[in-house]
C-alpha cells in the first residue's frame, strides 16, 4: 500500500512532464528531421522521382486568408489559430464549403503535363476537418458540409490513372477541433488533455481508415509529432506499415522513425546528403489559399529549385493551395505547365539522378546518372568556356541534352573545359551533359571555391568555410510572415581574435575584385572592428546594424563592399576573417562575394 501511495505522484510527475514536453516544442523540434535510416524495399521510386506535388486543401481555402474583414498573411491555413477563432465558430465555414469546381481528373492531367511524379493532399490539417469519408468523425467533407462527395477518392484514383504516386498528408497530433487533441490553448485548458484519448479515439482510426479505403499509398506524410512516447510512436507506426507495407512514412513521424528524412518548410540541406530526403516550398508565400497572396514562384524559379535540390540529392515536393471552390490558382496552372515542357526536354537530367561530384559553380549545379555528369547552366560564362573542376576520369563524349549536339572541349590535369553554343540569357537552365569512363569520382567537399571574371557575381557560401576557435556553421531560422519559413547557413560565434573563419578560393582569371561581405547584424554587434586578409593583404571594415534576430521575424541581411582585391595570377588563395577585439558576436555571416571590377 505505502508503494502505491508513493509511486502515484511519481507517476503524475512523469506524466506532466511527458505532457509538457510534448506541448512546449518548438516549431524546429516538432519538424523531426531524423529518419530510421532503415533500408526500404519500396524506396527506389521516391530516390527517382525527385519532383512532388503538395497539395493544402481544406476550410481555411474557404475562408482564402481573411476572417471577419481583417485580412491575414502568411499560412492560410493556421489562420484558425492565428485569429484564435472559436471551434464552434470555425465549425460553421463547413456549411459554406461547396468545392463544385473540383475536378479529380484535371488536378491530375495537370500534376502529369507538370513532370509530377508523386502528389500528397491533406486528408486532415491542424484545424481538424476531414477532407474525406470519414466514420469516426462527422466533422468531415461528406457530412457537414452541402458538397457531400469524397474528393480524396476521386483524387486517389484520378493520379493512379495517370501514373502518379498518390499519398495523403495527416495531421496526427495538432488538432484544434478536438478538447484533446495538440495545440488548441483559446478554446481548452491544455492541462486537461488526454493526449492517448485524442489519439485513441480519432487520429488513430483515421489513420487507418486513410490507409484502407484509398488504395496502395505511396506516401503517409505526417505533420508535428507529439504526444507519444518513442515506443508508442513505433507501435503506430508498426500497426501502419502493416496496412499498407510499401508506403513511405516521412520523419515527421516522430522520434527518428520515419522512412526518409524532411527538412524544415522551405528549406535545402547547404551539402549534398546520401539519405533518402525530400525538401519542401510553397509556391508563393502560403501553404493554404490566401486570395492575396499573389508572390508565385515563376517556372524559372521553379525550374532552378527543382536541380538545386537535385544536385543534393534530394527530391523537391512544391505546393499548391486551391481555393475554396476547387480552382488551382492560374500561376500555379501557369507555371507548372512551363515547369512540364522544361522536363519532357530535359527531365533525364532530374529524374532517377544523383548529386553530380562537381560541386556547384558560378555558373549553374550538377547532377549524376550512371556515366553521365548534367551541367545545369544557369548563368552562361561570357566568354563560352565553361570549367567543370575536379574532373580526373577521361572525358568520352560532350554535348547538348535538348538537342544531342557535340560540343568541343578540352581536359587539363582534373580541369574540363568546354566550348557552349550561344543560348538564351534568360533561360531557366540550359542543361549539357559529360559522358565518361570509369567510376564516379568522389564528392570534395572542400574544393577551393570558383572565382571568375566571366561572371558578374562569385557567390562562397558559408558552408565552405574552415571555422576555428568558437566560430561555427549553422542553420538560422526564421519567418516573413506567420509559418512562412526561412533558412540561412551562417557562420556565427566569432567574438575573440582566435574566432575565425577561412575560405579557400580559386581565381582563374587574374584582375580587380571587390569583396562584399554579406551579413546579418544586430544592435549588440554594430560597430565592430573586424579584418580581411586575402593575398597578402589586410582590410579593416567597422560592422553594420542590419536587425535583430527573431525567428518568428525577417532577418535584414546587407552586402557591404570592404575591400578591393588584385590577382596578378590565376590560382588558389586563402581568405580568412576574424574579429580585431574581444566583443559579442562579430555578425552572422551568410557569404563571401567576389565581383569583378
Amino acid at each position: 500500500m505505502k508503494t502505491r501511495i508513493v509511486c502515484l505522484p511519481i507517476a503524475v510527475l512523469l506524466f506532466a512532464m511527458n505532457h509538457a514536453a510534448c506541448y512546449g516544442q518548438s516549431m524546429e523540434q516538432m519538424w523531426d528531421t531524423t529518419s530510421n535510416k532503415k533500408q526500404q524495399p519500396n524506396a527506389q521510386w521516391f530516390k527517382e522521382a525527385k519532383f512532388g506535388l503538395f497539395i493544402h486543401w481544406g476550410l481555411y481555402s474557404k475562408l482564402a486568408g481573411s476572417w471577419k474583414g481583417k485580412r491575414y498573411y502568411g499560412s492560410g491555413e493556421w489562420i484558425m489559430n492565428v485569429a484564435k477563432i472559436p471551434v464552434r465558430e470555425y465549425e460553421k465555414v463547413a456549411a459554406d464549403f461547396n468545392p463544385v469546381n473540383f475536378n479529380a481528373t484535371k488536378w491530375a492531367m495537370l500534376a502529369r503535363e507538370a513532370g509530377i511524379k508523386y502528389l500528397v493532399i491533406t486528408a486532415k490539417h491542424h484545424e481538424g476537418f476531414a477532407m474525406f469519408d470519414s466514420k469516426v468523425s462527422d466533422y468531415n467533407i461528406v457530412k457537414a458540409t452541402p458538397y457531400k462527395n469524397d474528393p480524396m477518392k476521386a483524387l486517389a484514383e484520378a493520379t493512379r490513372k495517370q501514373g502518379i504516386r498518390f499519398g495523403f498528408y495527416y495531421s496526427q497530433f495538432v488538432d484544434w477541433h478536438e478538447p484533446n487533441g495538440g495545440k488548441n490553448t483559446w478554446d481548452f485548458d491544455e492541462s486537461k488533455k488526454d493526449y492517448q484519448l485524442y489519439y485513441q479515439q480519432k487520429a488513430i482510426p483515421q489513420l487507418k481508415e486513410l490507409l484502407t479505403n484509398y488504395g496502395p499509398l505511396g506516401i503517409v506524410w505526417f505533420d508535428l509529432p507529439g504526444g507519444l512516447t518513442k515506443q508508442e510512436t513505433q507501435s503506430l507506426v508498426d500497426s501502419l506499415h502493416k496496412l499498407q507495407p510499401q508506403s513511405l512514412f516521412s520523419s515527421r513521424v516522430g522520434q527518428g522513425l520515419g522512412d526518409y528524412k524532411d527538412f524544415g518548410d522551405s528549406e535545402i540541406p547547404p551539402v549534398p546528403i546520401n539519405d533518402l530526403w525530400e525538401s519542401i516550398y510553397t509556391h508563393n508565400d502560403s501553404w493554404g489559399y490566401i486570395r492575396h497572396d499573389m508572390n508565385f514562384k515563376s517556372s524559372k524559379e521553379i525550374i532552378q529549385l527543382l536541380a538545386k535540390v537535385a544536385s543534393r540529392g534530394g527530391n523537391l515536393m512544391l505546393n499548391i493551395g486551391p481555393d475554396g471552390e476547387g480552382n488551382i490558382p492560374y500561376y500555379s496552372v501557369k507555371y507548372l505547365k512551363e515547369t512540364g515542357r522544361w522536363l519532357q526536354a530535359n527531365g533525364e537530367s532530374i529524374y532517377g539522378t544523383e548529386y553530380g561530384f562537381v560541386p556547384a559553380q558560378p555558373w549553374g549545379v550538377t547532377t549524376r546518372k550512371g556515366s553521365k555528369l548534367f551541367l545545369h547552366v544557369f548563368n552562361r560564362p561570357k566568354d563560352g568556356k565553361l570549367l567543370a573542376p575536379g574532373f580526373p576520369n577521361a572525358v568520352r563524349s560532350v554535348y547538348s541534352l535538348a538537342d544531342k549536339k557535340s560540343l568541343a572541349w578540352k581536359k587539363t590535369n582534373t580541369d574540363l573545359i568546354i566550348n557552349l553554343p550561344a543560348f538564351k540569357s534568360d533561360a531557366p537552365s540550359t542543361v549539357f551533359v559529360i559522358e565518361y569512363a570509369g567510376g564516379a569520382p568522389s564528392y570534395d567537399a572542400k574544393a577551393p571555391v570558383t572565382i571568375s571574371s566571366q561572371f558578374e557575381t562569385n557567390t562562397v557560401e558559408a558552408i565552405k568555410a574552415t571555422t576555428w576557435g568558437e566560430a561555427a556553421i549553422k542553420s538560422i531560422t526564421f519567418s516573413h510572415y506567420y509559418g512562412d519559413w526561412k533558412h540561412e547557413t551562417c557562420i556565427t560565434g566569432m567574438k575573440a581574435p582566435g574566432d575565425s573563419t577561412t575560405f579557400s578560393i580559386r581565381v582563374t582569371q587574374p584582375g580587380d575584385y571587390s569583396v562584399i561581405l554579406d551579413y546579418s547584424c544586430g544592435r549588440e554587434s554594430a560597430g565592430q572592428e573586424g579584418r580581411v586578409t586575402l593575398n597578402g593583404n589586410e582590410f579593416l571594415f567597422k560592422t553594420l546594424r542590419t536587425s535583430e534576430y527573431d525567428k518568428a521575424a525577417p532577418l535584414l541581411f546587407i552586402k557591404k563592399p570592404v575591400a578591393i582585391v588584385n590577382f596578378t595570377k590565376a590560382g588558389v588563395y586563402s581568405l580568412n576573417i576574424h574579429p580585431i577585439q574581444q566583443g559579442p558576436e562579430l555578425f552572422k555571416l551568410k557569404s563571401v562575394i567576389l565581383e569583378p571590377m
